[in-house]
């Protein structure tokens, strides 16, 4: 079986009755910032040919990733959204910048689920289309730099002791779109990989997926919780009719502190699902805009 295979998912079996699913950048860890910021912005503009409309280029990857509703995305699917918006803007036409569409990716995106490296380099050995070597590039630059630039950043308060509690009555696993041997390294880096039995990264699939694999049919669905800071979290754990528990963006260590002395003890006696969970998502909302700003 492949080092980082969805059939690990598949063969998971339930040890207790409660089964949470766990986001990680942005969710336990403060890393969405510096990631996004530091990581993922800079071979964007330098692989991308933005070079011209760089301030702009930086103000929509920002928006996409980490203020808007599609914070979470996976990487690949966040690179389309920003090459669109950035073409729309009337700044880059002011400036006569041509933004690159990447219909290579595009088609990619539309055939693939495990939307990671290891899956696109098998791509481009079957179709060395320019766009997805572009694309490979400029991913594979971004993991040189998060491996080198990422490092000594903690979990919220109050993570490791909700992991503490949570795993007394329930299976949990890394539900992400982090790279897996990212992932492995945090989670390593802070101590706190024994809490959880799988980390699941982007080569395993979408988190859709490692939530039907892993839990769906495997526990009642009022017992299956998702905890996430982005949209795309929230509809997993719906696509699998599992709760979710809202890591709410600029407000995460609020959050991680109703998680604890609330929302767990809520989630395993029953009397979170309806009202309780819909007032969490409905402020959840209101946090991320759709809109653009400009």
């Amino acid at each position: 079986m492949p080092e980082y295979s969805p059939e690990i998912l598949k063969s998971f079996a339930p040890e207790k009755e409660f089964f949470i699913g766990i986001d990680s950048d942005g969710c336990v860890f403060d890393s969405m910032e510096i990631k996004h910021k530091e990581c993922f912005c800079p071979p964007f503009v330098n692989h991308f040919e933005l070079q011209p409309v760089a301030k702009y280029a930086r103000e929509v990857w920002e928006f996409v990733n980490l203020y808007s509703k599609t914070r979470g995305y996976n990487r690949f699917k966040a690179l389309l959204r920003a090459l669109e918006l950035l073409a729309k803007r009337k700044e880059v036409a002011d400036r006569r910048v041509t933004v690159p569409q990447m219909q290579g990716v595009i088609d990619w995106v539309g055939r693939e689920s495990r939307l990671g490296n290891p899956a696109l380099i098998e791509e481009v050995k079957r179709n060395p289309d320019p766009d997805l070597q572009t694309a490979l590039r400029w991913s594979t630059e971004v993991n040189e730099y998060v491996a080198k630039i990422v490092r000594n950043v903690p979990p919220f308060p109050l993570v490791t002791e909700s992991l503490q509690k949570l795993t007394e009555q329930a299976d949990a696993i890394v539900v992400s779109q982090t790279p897996c041997e990212a992932l492995e390294r945090e989670w390593r880096e802070h101590g706190i990989g024994a809490y959880v039995r799988i980390i699941a990264g982007q080569e395993m699939g979408a988190k859709a997926e490692h939530l039907a694999l892993a839990a769906h049919g495997k526990y009642q669905s009022d017992k299956m919780l998702m905890i996430g800071d982005a949209p795309g979290d929230y509809r997993a754990a719906k696509e699998n009719g599992a709760l979710f528990f809202p890591i709410n963006p600029g407000h995460e260590e609020d959050s991680w502190k109703l998680l604890y002395a609330e929302g767990l003890g809520r989630f395993f006696d029953g009397s979170y699902a309806g009202n309780y969970e819909n007032e969490l998502v409905d402020k959840f909302n209101s946090h991320l805009p759709e809109e653009t700003p400009w």
